[in-house]
């Protein structure tokens, strides 16, 4: 571990000048003050007296540059003298970006990760720093300063990166040509390759429990799945996964498919699959995918099973549509949820998280203009906004792996499906923008009519299962909460570790990582935290424990696929989910 020296900063002071630094930011926040008071216009002294509280910010905003200047000029010029080969940074240790041992190898490339890292987190400083009115401009450009350092990471540039020159010597040059062609790959795919991309057919080895489509229509096709138990529950179970991206999502990996779990578990399930809209769908609303979705689903689940009512499960944009559909049909007087599961679901839009920084008004306007009356947001586009809430996972490591290393992107499922992107039409997506994430009406009882109803989330009164992620950047856990101020209950709320994806598909086989139940539903989310009890594994066990008491009793499994009026249309998945 080598010290921080002046030859790489010869513009910076010496020990001396550090110790002086305190009285030097007395005087520069003085000299800025006197300043900014010479080059005020003459005017009478009340019109000077008002003027007096923006002096006021001035100073202490200044001292705080300054301090920020010293702190990092400190950390530049020496390392700790207590611990002489501990790093300066001490997240080093946790960035992958530069675990490998040729950046500590070389002083010059230790140094260079370390310089960077100290810079990061003192850009990061300066953006909170800097004064706002607007909690949203804020929001935006602490994003934005966190992308800009992000690009810059000197893994990410072949002369700053030592894995680079080291594996280019080694292969003699072959990972160049490689990384050139992985590039060219790319750009005729118009994105970054993640996944090794042969590793995987949906309805070969992904999305491979049993079942048949036993219904379609414009939009969706409804999959039935075969039982997996001699008897099953009386209720059954209706899955409404997102339009966005596919739904097999829940249909992995036998050994991590959510829907081959609740087969087990003795449920005849039902799911829904979205069709990724053309130019055929460009009209589509939202009363359309009610219509076409939930509305259209729930008759026929109630035909094959002889059950008017069922268990219904809704996954991130998925209940929101549930939830609306509900709703309606509830200002209709029918109640078919016996239960509902909502998983990573925001009802209540009152802080949306790193999204919000995308929807203002002046975005949502253009999307309308653009395609609010017809045309399609594209599922490339919404992919690349979503990596980018996550770009040191979903973008940076494989532009330095895929194109500086020539690396091929080992093959992983959930990648894979994610970059599977699908669009939306233009009307839907923008009355969703505006109607939730923009002004956040759907809380509000009454206040939005759907498919010729006013609508309130408190007339759907079924008791609720409400998984929420920790650590998820698209429905904030303490959004997600919300739920159980806008939905009568009873209610089951249950905090899953890690994040949006990987916090749900968290199969009870493997029984990784940890989950929280049972806080105090009084008080707000972080009261509930504090009150609640952690437990380890799956909260997918929980959940099925819970599910049990709505089966309804159970029956024999049935011996076939669908019913009168609905016959098998063919295998699933179906071809809808296999449409790129």
């Amino acid at each position: 571990m080598m010290s921080f020296q002046n030859p790489f900063w010869p513009g910076m002071p010496g020990a001396q000048g550090i110790a002086d630094l305190p009285k030097q930011i007395e005087a520069m926040t003085q000299s800025f003050t006197d300043f900014l008071q010479a080059k005020m216009p003459p005017g009478p002294a009340q019109s000077m007296a008002s003027m007096n509280p923006p002096l006021e910010k001035v100073q202490p905003l200044v001292a705080d540059l300054v301090s920020a200047h010293q702190q990092l000029w400190q950390q530049m010029l020496r390392q700790p003298t207590d611990a002489p080969n501990t790093p300066v940074v001490p997240e080093l240790a946790k960035d992958r970006r530069f675990a490998n041992e040729a950046w500590s190898a070389s002083p010059v490339y230790d140094y260079l990760r370390q310089a960077y890292l100290l810079n990061s987190r003192f850009l990061n400083g300066v953006s909170e720093v800097l004064p706002s009115e607007d909690k949203k401009e804020t929001a935006r450009r602490r994003f934005l300063t966190q992308q800009f350092i992000d690009a810059l990471a000197p893994s990410n540039f072949a002369a700053t990166n030592p894995e680079v020159i080291q594996k280019a010597l080694q292969t003699e040059g072959r990972s160049i040509t490689e990384g050139i062609n992985n590039l060219l790959k790319d750009l005729a795919k118009g994105r970054i390759s993640t996944s090794d991309e042969t590793a995987f057919e949906v309805g070969k080895n992904l999305a491979t429990t049993e079942g048949a489509v036993i219904y379609e229509n414009e939009l969706i096709q409804l999959i039935q799945y075969a039982p997996l138990t001699a008897k099953v529950g009386k209720i059954p179970l209706l899955i409404t996964p997102p339009c966005i991206n596919r739904f097999y999502i829940m249909d992995l990996q036998p050994e991590s498919s959510f829907v081959r779990y609740a087969v087990e578990a003795g449920h005849t399930v039902f799911l829904i699959s979205w069709k990724n809209p053309d130019q055929t769908d460009a009209q589509r609303t939202w009363d359309d995918y009610l219509t076409l979705g939930p509305f259209s689903a729930i008759p026929v689940v109630q035909a094959i099973s002889g059950s008017k009512t069922m268990n219904m499960l809704g996954f991130c944009i998925g209940g929101t549509l549930l939830s609306s559909a509900l709703a309606v049909l509830a200002a209709r007087g029918e109640k078919p949820a016996a239960s509902l599961t909502l998983l990573t679901t925001m009802l209540d839009f009152a802080d949306t998280g790193d999204i919000d920084i995308f929807v203002d008004e002046a975005s949502v306007v253009a999307r309308e203009a653009a395609i609010g009356k017809g045309g399609l947001l594209e599922g490339r586009e919404l992919m690349s906004m979503f990596s980018s809430l996550r770009p040191n996972d979903l973008i940076w490591p494989y532009v330095s792996g895929n194109y500086l290393l020539g690396n091929t992107p080992q093959a992983f499922d959930i990648l894979y499906w994610n970059a599977d992107a699908t669009g939306l039409p233009g009307p839907m997506a923008c009355w969703y923008l505006r109607n939730t994430y923009l002004e956040n009406r759907m809380r509000i009882p009454g206040e939005l009519r759907l498919c010729g109803q006013k609508v309130d989330l408190g007339s759907i009164d079924a008791p609720t299962y409400l998984f929420a992620a920790r650590e998820d950047h698209i429905v904030p856990w303490q959004t997600a909460y919300l739920v159980t101020r806008l939905l009568p209950g009873p209610h089951r709320f249950v905090l899953g570790a890690s994040g949006h994806i990987v916090g749900v598909i968290n199969p009870a086989g493997k029984n990784r990582r940890n989950y929280w139940v049972d806080g105090d539903q009084k008080g707000d989310a972080a009261h509930w935290m504090q009150t609640a009890t952690e437990k380890p594994g799956s909260w997918w066990r929980d959940w099925s424990d819970w599910l049990d008491a709505y089966k309804g009793g159970i029956k024999n499994a049935p011996k076939a696929l669908g019913g009168k009026g609905y016959e098998p249309l063919e295998a699933a998945p179906g071809r809808f989910v296999k449409a790129r």
